[in-house]
């Protein structure tokens, strides 16, 4: 069988590994494999004494061989000149003597064929390789100083001892005798020589390859691909049978992977510890399919175009920001360049965001602004194309053929309901820049995302975005607010603000610095905000679960915001309402992963002035909003939208009309008053429904309607498909006023026992040895102030 075979040099080796100095402790001697091939550096055993070639005039090493090529492993002791600047210099002739007695000279020169080790960087030589192959970076595991470079996945081979220079014999046919090493320069070392009558160029030449991944078994795990003559990416899952057009995709059972190699590389696949099975490169290339063991590798490509697209809007014709996810027909992603593949490689991405992408469930979206370029595979091409919640989703087929290189797309609306007032807005964004959050916010047409300043104890996120007024860009607003937390108080999302309110948070871990102290309140962050005239908003009710009841006994809290359908959200909210709260409700993400889109549950908010954020804050306030997690829901009481009042002179009956309409399946549409569901239509899986009817009403009350989805989102936290309104409310005979006596004492109850954790439970700066940001001599009496205002108000109730 063809093969590389090394040749043994100990009769010529004269110097030991004492020539490197520093790193002769860490020389790689005896037989060892370098980029995959066999070395033998040194004599066998391997030693120390003797084991490189320093040539201090000729030196004669017998071949005795037919080879086609002969790779040499040797580096430079010392540059020819300080810093590099001895590019091109000769360090010498390697002379192959064949049989028939012609002689090949090879000059070898420095940065040429040969260079010190290290080289510093970007001056690796030209027509030499490193001893090391290029390689992936640990998979799950680091050093927390390494955390940054982990995301760039990869690495390059950097020379561990020695460079790899190949000669080509030009009369393959005739046996190399010997070679003469003939010094011409500064002092080097030949380490080892490798020849080959393999029909192959011994470094890969050729780009890596797509390769799908089908095992033949029931296990699970992660898989891991080893290629000994080449590289392979990290195997990624493929999607499976949960397959939404735009909108993400389950895990499936193959996976994939790219393999640059030799043809006579050995490919092996494990899962754990477990060998699946192995494979010759060779055999994969030449057929497009082999079976090792219990997995087979099938190529996924025959070629690939760099194509230019565009993403139009079918009623205008223009370029549309959206986001757009490319895969072979085998399921390959092939995302426009700048973008990922696999946002963060599929691992967890908490506490960073790579802005630009999201993904769900197994599938990566790019968000573009209606153009992008890149590979795509010749031959068919699945696109989706998703933007927010009134585009229909595309999923499409389009055929790449040879030679193309421009592609354009159609997606178009089904809703506009900024035409018809109502605005969307996501109230909770962390770690987007402005310019991030202005790309995904078009890209999910969402007219307003607040993008929150906040801390987790040492981090301090989004400082330097801050301006104090909108960012607007085609009509598209994003504003820097905050998300000011305590860990047992609650969290107040913080709108509109001129200045900062600081502190951000208070009261430790794991929001503020560890040792710290309850300096605030929430109460005070929201007079604060009140005052620079903000909106306050009560965040991810109801948790955590203290100080907002305090927010909204008196009056502080403007909205609450939901992030996800919970019955134990509900049941608060409708708490709350039945005890006579005006409350606004609102929908945000919390993004602070790559795993959310921007928006998927949002705000709609009804204005009836000219659009701005000022003005999307006061409908928010009013009460004109619904929440929608997928779900487009409407809803009339007697002609009276959410937020309004309805006035009866005593017990009557109102109209009630609400209907729903979605891109995502839907189960069902429920008008809830008082927070029992009094108006209910099956979905059936359907995209609309619609619901009428006259209900009695016999005491002030609140209508709003709810919208269910059959499926959950594919989003990091499983979100439900859902939609949900702000009340309607029914006067009868005099201003609204409810006042449930449970729910009442509920609300009191909450706030006695945040007062006692003030009191007993929180940490506290000495008072004699501190100055606190409100100036008051006794902070305990400044912090209990607002829990104190709130049981007067509820007993006043």
């Amino acid at each position: 069988m063809p093969s590389y075979e090394p040749v043994d040099l100990s009769a010529a080796c004269n110097a030991g590994a004492g020539v490197l100095g520093d790193e002769a402790g860490g020389a790689r001697l005896g037989r060892v494999d370098l980029r995959g091939l066999p070395f033998l550096i040194g004599p066998e055993p391997a030693s120390a004494e003797r084991c490189f070639v320093l040539p201090g005039a000729p030196v004669s090493v017998g071949i005795g061989r037919l080879a086609r090529r002969v790779i040499v492993a040797h580096r430079l002791l010392e540059p020819g000149a300080p810093a590099g600047h001895a590019v091109g210099q000769p360090v010498a002739d390697y002379v192959f003597h064949l049989d028939d007695g012609q002689a090949v000279t090879a000059p070898i020169r420095e940065r040429f064929e040969i260079q010190v080790v290290p080289p510093g960087w970007g001056r690796l030589p030209f027509l030499a390789v490193t001893d090391t192959s290029d390689h992936n970076l640990p998979r799950f595991e680091g050093k927390w100083s390494e955390a940054g470079g982990r995301l760039t996945e990869h690495d390059m081979g950097w020379p561990a001892g020695y460079y790899l220079w190949c000669w080509e014999n030009p009369r393959s046919d005739r046996l190399i005798e010997r070679i003469e090493i003939i010094p011409r320069g500064p002092r080097f070392i030949v380490a080892g020589i490798t020849t080959s009558d393999v029909d192959e160029y011994p470094f890969v030449r050729e780009a890596a390859r797509p390769v799908r991944l089908v095992v033949r078994d029931e296990g699970s795990g992660v898989l891991d691909v080893d290629v000994d003559r080449g590289v392979a990416t990290y195997p990624q899952p493929l999607p499976g049978e949960d397959d939404r057009a735009g909108w993400g995709a389950a895990e499936g059972p193959a996976a994939y992977t790219a393999i640059a190699a030799l043809p006579s590389a050995t490919v092996a696949v494990r899962r754990g510890d477990a060998e699946l099975g192995r494979v010759r490169w060779g055999d994969v290339a030449r057929d497009g399919r082999a079976d090792a063991g219990r997995v087979s590798l099938e190529l996924a490509e025959s070629g690939r175009n760099w194509v230019h697209v565009r993403v139009v809007d079918d009623a205008t014709g223009r370029p549309v920001p959206c986001r757009v996810h490319f895969r072979s027909a085998g399921g390959i992603p092939y995302q426009p360049h700048g973008h990922h593949n696999h946002v963060t490689q599929n691992l967890d991405s908490w506490h960073y965001d790579v802005g630009g992408d999201v993904r769900l469930g197994q599938r990566t979206y790019a968000y573009i602004d209606g153009t992008c370029q890149g590979w795509l595979p010749r031959g068919e091409v699945v696109v989706d194309v998703a933007r927010g919640f009134e585009y229909q989703p595309l999923r499409q087929t389009v055929r790449i053929e040879p030679g193309q290189r421009d592609l354009t797309l159609r997606i178009g609306r089904v809703a506009d309901l900024a035409a018809e007032g109502w605005w969307s807005g996501d109230s909770h964004v962390h770690f987007l820049s402005t310019a991030g959050a202005q790309l995904e916010q078009r890209g999910e047409d969402l007219r307003v995302v607040n993008v929150l300043q906040t801390q987790w104890g040492a981090l301090f996120t989004n400082t330097e975005e801050f301006s104090g007024r909108p960012s607007v860009t085609d009509g598209y607003v994003t504003y820097i607010g905050q998300e000011n937390r305590q860990h047992e108080l609650g969290h107040l999302v913080l709108w509109g603000m001129t200045e900062p309110i600081m502190p951000w948070c208070s009261d430790g871990p794991d929001e503020a610095e560890l040792g710290g102290a309850l300096d605030t309140t929430l109460s005070d962050w929201a007079d604060r905000t009140h005052a620079q005239g903000g909106t306050v908003v009560v965040a991810h009710f109801p948790h955590p679960n203290g100080e907002p009841a305090v927010l909204v006994a008196t009056g502080r809290a403007d909205a609450v915001e939901m992030l996800a359908q919970s019955d134990d959200g509900m049941r608060e909210y409708y708490r709350y309402l039945n005890s006579g709260y005006r409350l606004p409700l609102v929908g945000g993400t919390d993004k602070m992963t790559s795993g959310v889109p921007v928006g998927l549950y949002r705000t709609y908010a009804r204005l009836d002035e000219e659009f701005s954020y000022e003005a999307w804050c006061r409908a928010v306030r009013s009460g004109r909003t619904f929440l929608s997690g997928g779900p487009l829901v409407t809803l009339s009481v007697d002609g009276r939208e959410p937020g309004d009042t309805v006035g009866l002179s005593g017990p009557g009956t109102v109209s009630v009309r609400a209907t729903v309409r979605s891109i995502f399946p839907l189960r069902s549409l429920e008008v809830v008053r008082n927070g029992e569901v009094v108006l209910r239509a099956d979905a059936k899986g359907g995209r609309q429904a619609e619901l009428s009817g006259e209900l009695r009403i016999d005491g002030d009350s609140w209508l709003a309607c709810r919208a269910f989805g059959v499926d959950d989102h594919l989003d990091d936290w499983a979100r439900p498909v859902f939609a949900h309104t702000s009340p309607v409310y029914v006067a009868c005979g005099a201003d609204w006023a409810m006042a449930d006596a449970a729910g009442l004492h509920y609300i009191r109850t909450l706030v006695e026992g945040a007062r006692e954790y003030v009191r007993h439970t929180a940490v506290r700066r000495d008072d004699r040895v501190t100055t606190h940001h409100h100036g008051e001599a006794d902070h305990l009496a400044w912090l209990e102030r607002p829990f104190t205002e709130a049981l007067r108000a509820l007993d006043d109730r």
